[in-house]
């Protein structure tokens, strides 16, 4: 991870068609703007994580239902006699 040091209103460059620049510093946070090409996706990492999470809730929930669908539609297994002669 590369840690650089910047005011308000300096400018980091990143490739060719990137840039962010300081917009605020507070005692609570920074404030930047990024200007990319529409192509290039920015998202805040803890959205993500969020999302990323709620996809795996979501599948797992559906897993779960699928499943229990399944056994409710298997029909019942018939009772397997005893193998033990009788005497």
């Amino acid at each position: 991870m590369l840690v650089l040091s910047r005011r308000v209103g300096e400018r980091l460059v990143i490739g060719d068609d990137i840039v962010i620049t300081v917009i605020d510093v507070r005692s609570d946070g920074v404030r930047i703007g990024i200007d990319a090409p529409r192509s290039v996706r920015v998202n805040r990492a803890e959205v993500l994580e969020a999302v990323t999470q709620a996809n795996q809730d979501a599948a797992r929930s559906a897993d779960d239902s699928a499943i229990d669908s399944l056994r409710a539609l298997r029909p019942p297994t018939p009772e397997a006699p005893d193998p033990t002669p009788e005497a």
